[in-house]
């Protein structure tokens, strides 16, 4: 295929002003080092399918470091990190850039980390998961634009397939068997026959990666615009149970998810809370541990056996006052994930009123108030306290003359005389 320098083109008009700019210092400073940068993976495929690339990653036929450190200092970008793989980030503002030495890999064990080598363009495409991903575009040069496709990447981008390279693509890395569902579905394509076979002859070896690799792996996929698909398939295919048991996600799931996307929830601790939804007591524990679950993450999925009894406490139409006592001290991502998944409107209804209105309630009197008022210092103030906010939560005091008096009147249950 000739060159087609409109294709860069269109991945400049994409980029954001600060990008265009790194993007032209790394390409002008492998010019000047005499290398040739390519675009690589994700961008291309993005770019190819008329998307706006995510993430903007650059393999260089020579020393990606160099050029890193070369561009960074021309437009005052930061160089993030250079590890002795030969890999390289500069950032500018929210723009970042990945580089890359053109490389090799070869795996010990199933799930291990690659041993790297540095090789060819073609070496480094081959490496990578799915044909549509094992692309490059040349952004310099007599070829600037002029894709580099070894293993049929532009054929199933038409085609909408999704395909391994080779037949221990998934023993190599098996978080691929993830990626493989979240592309499919984000894309509406199809996972051939021969790949479907083998996610489904290697799911045992999802058992083999750490924790902390699965569940970023989920993560991205939590974080897609509509993970629903996705996280159907996997359950469907047995990769969510083959990650760690517990692991559901079925059709009220599906909704739940889509409930916190349309109240603007976004917190990555409501999803994983819907996605364990259905896991059992004894399982809970297990899942934070094998996935590397973060402290707020695992606070609100710990909650689950609480959260799932107060989901039933909710199904009547309860006081606000008891809404608030059974919900309150419980994590907000939590609740976010109560009110989005209870099969019972009464229970969701009442979930986000705590959310938008019931938990920000307070006494209009403060502590200082209540003791010019005569309640004594001490315990006797977080009580009272306690008691005008249920007043105030149901509605039978409204103003702060409404306080006072009842401060009296439960100072004088105190005392005959009315003396605290």
């Amino acid at each position: 295929m000739a060159g087609n320098p409109k294709l860069i083109d269109k991945l400049y008009i994409d980029l954001a002003p600060k990008c265009r700019s790194l993007l032209r210092a790394v390409t002008d400073c492998a010019e000047e080092y005499g290398v040739r940068p390519y675009l690589v993976g994700g961008p291309v495929r993005d770019l190819l399918l008329d998307l706006s690339p995510f993430d903007i990653d650059v393999v260089i036929e020579g020393d990606a470091v160099a050029v890193a450190r070369a561009a960074a200092a021309r437009v005052g970008a930061r160089l993030k990190k250079a590890t002795r793989f030969g890999t390289a980030t500069v950032s500018s503002g929210d723009c970042s850039i990945d580089l890359v030495t053109s490389r090799a890999e070869s795996y010990r064990r199933p799930g291990a980390l690659p041993t790297v080598r540095t090789s060819t363009l073609g070496d480094d495409l081959r490496r990578r998961d799915f044909s549509i991903n094992a692309l490059a575009v040349s952004l310099n040069g007599p070829n600037r634009g002029k894709v580099v496709d070894p293993t049929g990447g532009l054929d199933d981008l038409k085609t909408g397939v999704i395909r391994v390279l080779h037949d221990r693509s998934f023993l190599d890395d098996p978080t691929r068997i993830i990626r493989a569902a979240r592309y499919e579905q984000r894309f509406g394509f199809s996972i051939e026959p021969e790949t479907l076979g083998m996610i489904k002859r290697d799911l045992d070896a999802l058992s083999t990666v750490s924790g902390s690799r699965l569940r970023r792996e989920l993560e991205r996929t939590l974080r897609e615009a509509r993970p629903e698909p996705a996280l159907l398939r996997m359950y469907a295919l047995g990769i969510l149970l083959a990650i760690q048991p517990g692991l559901s996600f079925g059709l009220a799931q599906a909704a739940a998810m889509e409930r916190l996307r349309l109240m603007n929830e976004d917190s990555l601790a409501a999803r994983w809370v819907v996605l364990c939804w259905n896991a059992a007591a004894v399982e809970i524990a297990a899942i934070c541990s094998r996935l590397a679950l973060t402290r707020g993450q695992c606070d609100a999925v710990g909650a689950l056996p609480v959260l799932r009894n107060a989901a039933k406490k909710l199904a009547r139409d309860c006081r606000p006052s008891e809404v608030v006592g059974t919900l309150s001290g419980l994590p907000l991502a939590a609740v976010a994930a109560l009110a989005c998944i209870s099969g019972v409107d009464t229970a969701r209804r009442q979930a986000l009123d705590y959310i938008e209105r019931l938990k920000h309630v307070r006494p209009l009197l403060r502590g200082d108030d209540l003791i010019a008022l005569g309640v004594p210092t001490g315990p006797r103030v977080g009580e009272v306290t306690a008691r005008l906010r249920e007043a105030r939560l149901d509605g039978q005091v409204k103003t702060r003359e409404d306080e006072a008096a009842m401060v009296q009147a439960m100072m004088a249950e105190w005392s005959p005389s009315g003396v605290g």
